[in-house]
């Protein structure tokens, strides 16, 4: 996954010297950028098909192995034309090792989801900020150098997944390529489509083009690139989702469309500046990374269709508009002027902002369907539950705990005289801003609801099941559900034990900080419901010294 990444800065370092060295013009150098970028897009269709017929594992090594040959193929080229018809074979091996590889490391990891999301993360901060800095260092002895290293390290990773990955089985339903392009029949996935063709029109354009005029040699291109991609994935990681949670997706998305086109503009103004360039180059790393982690978690909130098909929709869509972002800038800065395409980038970025005005009624999540929509056909409950005025408490229920939560909810409904309304949150979390994880499946979340509902409804509490989506982060997660208990006018939260391991009593923490009603937390661990002198005392809390015996 590593080498993956490194291939989308690994060639900016060496695009001066292979113009210099095969005696070609900047926009037939852009055709590398072009082709790459256009057919990662062509081949994000087709991607999940090959998957689901012939299993993760194996389209994994075929991605691998085109990577190789194509890579290997292009370094041993003596013709630009050449290299670019190969490195959209190459285009093609990385959108199939992309698109599997985040399922793959889920699978494999033996620390669970968590861990797979950390490791997945690690490898698109490591490949994108070591790609400029290993197509620098490579560059610098010859320009082949990069396109040799990637098919080397490409080889290792072949002979690791295929003697230590286990064998992937081959899903049971199996994906069309037509239904990535009926996804864009929905005005959601459509609207983020367009958003994400103008929007790359700009990043193209800067990652393409910028070693031109920055003038700069092989090392220093690859350092100042380095850069670049260490803002882009701290930002990605860290930062975005932090945006997400104080501004919304959609605001947080215009704060950094604008900044890029700020960027470009500066780019445009001071382009016979090379300090300004270097640094306008590494900031807009910051700005890009927010859009990518923005960009995909809206997509999957607010798109209606399942998240292999809405994924290949946009990647689609996506790539391919904007892959020919370098090429028109190079022929834009040959026939016009230097700063003519950062003008050019800044337009069409501009352009984004007001797409993303047009549609941001769409890009919002989908709203979740009740029980009746999902688990009624399992349990049956009352459908009463917006109208009643009877006293409602919400049952919000984590991971493999839900049944021993709703049994102990028991008491506490009955002594209210209350309806109570179970949810379960079934997470996504948008890895890196380049792809998505289910936490759980929705049969699994679906199936844990039901059994909280159905033990409820055994002990005689009328009793209703809502499951919820939510892309993002805890905070997220206890947002969404103090929403939706303030909706039903819960007079009363209960809450169990968190047993996802990457965020441990953080939802929790958040809800019964930010709730207007009262939040009871339940364990249990602690035994059933009773008063508290029938429970021995643990140890901790028995040598804690009393009030009346605490010195003074």
């Amino acid at each position: 996954a590593v080498v993956s990444f490194m291939g989308l800065g690994l060639v900016d370092p060496i695009l001066p010297a292979i113009a210099h060295s095969l005696h070609a013009s900047e926009s037939d150098v852009e055709l590398l950028f072009t082709s790459y970028f256009a057919f990662t897009g062509i081949s994000m269709l087709f991607s999940s098909v090959v998957a689901s017929r012939i299993g993760a594992k194996k389209t994994l090594l075929c991605g691998l192995v085109l990577i190789i040959v194509f890579s290997a193929a292009a370094g041993s080229s003596g013709t630009v034309g050449a290299i670019v018809g190969l490195r959209a074979g190459w285009g093609f091996g990385n959108a199939l090792f992309i698109a599997t590889a985040l399922s793959v490391i889920v699978g494999a990891a033996s620390g669970g989801v968590a861990s797979a999301v950390m490791i997945y993360e690690a490898a698109l901060g490591f490949g994108i900020s070591l790609g400029p800095l290993l197509g620098g260092e490579l560059g610098g002895i010859s320009w082949r150098g990069p396109f040799y290293g990637v098919a080397c390290l490409m080889t290792i990773a072949f002979v690791a997944v295929a003697g230590f990955l286990p064998r992937t089985p081959v899903p049971a339903q199996r994906v069309s390529v037509i239904e990535p392009l009926k996804a864009l029949r929905h005005r959601a996935t459509r609207g983020s489509g367009l958003t994400a063709i103008f929007y790359n029109f700009g990043f193209f354009t800067l990652l393409g083009y910028a070693p031109f005029p920055l003038h700069l040699k092989v090392h220093q291109l690859g350092y100042t690139f380095t850069g670049w991609g260490l803002l882009l994935a701290i930002f990605a990681v860290f930062v975005a989702p932090r945006l997400s949670r104080r501004y919304s997706d959609v605001i947080g998305l215009g704060g950094a469309f604008t900044g890029i086109v700020v960027v470009l503009l500066v780019m445009a103004v001071a382009h016979s500046s090379q300090a300004a360039l270097i640094v306008c180059v590494i900031c807009s790393g910051m700005f890009f990374g927010i859009t990518n982690t923005l960009m995909t978690q809206v997509v999957m909130e607010s798109t209606p269709v399942a998240r292999p098909i809405a994924s290949s929709a946009y990647s689609f869509v996506r790539f391919c508009g904007g892959a020919i972002a370098p090429f028109v800038a190079g022929k834009l800065g040959e026939h016009v002027a230097v700063q003519a395409p950062f003008y050019l980038g800044a337009g069409m970025t501009a352009i984004a902002v007001v797409l993303l005005i047009f549609y941001r009624k769409s890009l919002v999540p989908i709203e979740d369907e009740t029980m009746s929509g999902i688990a009624t056909q399992a349990v049956s409950g009352p459908a009463h539950i917006a109208t009643s005025q009877r006293r409602r408490l919400v049952l919000a229920i984590d991971g493999t705990n839900g049944d021993a939560v709703a049994t102990m909810a028991v008491p506490l409904a009955r002594a209210e005289n209350a309806e109570v309304h179970v949810l379960h949150v079934a997470e996504r979390n948008v890895v890196a801003g380049e792809d998505t994880v289910d936490l759980e499946s929705d049969a699994v979340a679906a199936s844990r609801l039901r059994s909280a509902v159905r033990q409820l409804q055994s002990a005689g509490v009328d009793t209703t099941g809502e499951l919820l989506h939510v892309t993002g982060s805890h905070a997220d997660i206890a947002t969404r559900i103090l929403a939706r208990a303030a909706q039903l006018r819960a007079a009363m939260i209960v809450l169990g034990p968190e047993t996802q391991d990457h965020r441990p009593n953080q939802v929790v923490g958040e809800i019964a900080a930010r709730a207007h009603s009262h939040v009871v937390v339940l364990r249990p661990d602690a035994g059933p419901l009773g008063p508290p002198a029938t429970r021995p005392l643990t140890p901790e809390l028995a040598s804690e010294p009393t009030d009346s015996c605490r010195p003074a």
